[in-house]
């Protein structure tokens, strides 16, 4: 994957601190450390024990920041994705997904029963998948489809068009959905339009996104 992509995620997860409560956490422990070092001259014990809890709380916070990135490099393939992914529910007829601390939504779908996590995209008008969740799912582009072109961080690349037989995560199922291929994506999937237009409603209601399916199936 292209650096630029990579730290336009790190930017991403920067901006989204506000809304994670991650920055109220770094500034809670530089403040600490500030307190501590003001304290080491008359106790030094408490003095110390604070500057600890500040460098703890700090290095924390940047393993957090590390983690969401990590989901958008393939480099990081080793750390496990979910860390710091917020828990799907499903709550009466609705799939509700709670606002990751990068800023996005993501949810954990299967995609022909094989695992892989969505970004979900309210801009994108296609599901796209990347090489190795299409290999994985044992999609094929489709015989005689024309290539589509997709803007990434790589610059316009070629995509093939593809359909996911069968697309389920929460109590939502999809089958027969239009998706392209995209390797300028990395490792990344992007949950788009033509899945969400399926839905009989979806909504966001301040960090929660819910999404409500026409049939709901068994969850997954």
């Amino acid at each position: 994957m292209d650096i630029a992509l990579v730290w336009d995620q790190l930017a991403s997860s920067i901006q989204a601190l506000p809304q994670s409560g991650l920055l109220l956490a770094a500034v809670a422990a530089m403040a600490l450390g500030v307190i501590g070092a003001m304290l080491m001259r008359r106790v030094p014990s408490l003095g110390r024990l604070m500057r600890t809890a500040s460098t703890l709380g700090l290095m924390a916070v940047l393993v957090l920041v590390v983690l969401q990135v990590s989901r958008m490099d393939p480099r990081f393939d080793m750390a496990v994705p979910e860390i710091g992914l917020p828990r799907q529910v499903v709550e009466g007829s609705e799939t509700r997904i709670r606002l990751a601390n990068d800023g996005h939504f993501w949810l954990r779908a299967e995609v022909n029963g094989y695992p892989a996590n969505f970004l979900v995209d309210t801009g994108a008008t296609l599901t796209a998948v990347s090489a190795q969740t299409a290999a994985g799912a044992g999609l094929e582009p489709r015989r005689g489809g024309l290539p589509v072109r997709m803007q990434t961080a790589n610059g316009s690349v070629s995509a093939e068009i593809t359909a996911i037989d069968e697309l389920r995560f929460g109590n939502v199922a999809a089958r027969g959905l239009d998706a392209v291929i995209a390797p300028g994506l990395g490792n990344t999937n992007v949950l788009g339009m033509n899945l969400l237009g399926r839905l009989a409603s979806w909504r966001v209601e301040g960090d929660t996104m819910i999404l409500v399916p026409h049939n709901p199936q068994p969850e997954v």
